[in-house]
């Protein structure tokens, strides 16, 4: 036993309630439950709703390029797109450089995000009902800061 392990106090784990990173997980866990079951009759989850919307904006785009605009890893986005590949809602082909990715949404996806869209906007209202404006645009921008100061480089 080292001389800092003999004379630390024990760790006083009950401060660790308040872990943003673990409240940030418990709250989205159960936002993405309420967009997943809304919009179940559409055959999507949230999560596939969102990457449809990334990609119907920005249009064709790099996977990589992809990944940093939604802060997310290129291997769960490439999970998450393989499985959108399969279903017809993206297309992947090889870009000009052979290593990278070029993702786009195809017209079956553009299809299937026009009618989900009323299904999100759904859960939107049932989150919306519950906060003020003020809040909403408090959180957002909140959730802004934290993507900000937690961006590694």
């Amino acid at each position: 036993m080292s001389d800092q392990t003999k004379f630390q106090e024990p760790a006083d784990f009950l401060c660790c309630v308040d872990c943003i990173g673990f409240n940030l997980r418990k709250a989205n866990r159960a936002v993405s439950q309420l967009y997943d079951d809304m919009l179940r009759p559409t055959g999507i989850r949230g999560t596939q709703y969102s990457l449809l919307v990334a990609l119907k904006i920005m249009g064709s785009v790099l996977m990589t390029e992809l990944a940093e605009k939604i802060v997310m890893d290129r291997t769960t986005l490439s999970r998450n797109l393989e499985v959108m590949e399969k279903q017809g809602l993206v297309s992947v082909t090889p870009g000009e450089d052979r290593r990278t990715r070029q993702v786009m949404i195809t017209e079956m996806g553009s299809a299937v995000l026009l009618n989900a869209y009323p299904f999100w906007q759904q859960a939107q209202a049932k989150i919306r009902e519950s906060m003020s404006e003020e809040r909403l645009q408090g959180l957002m921008a909140d959730l802004s800061t934290l993507i900000e100061i937690s961006h590694v480089d």
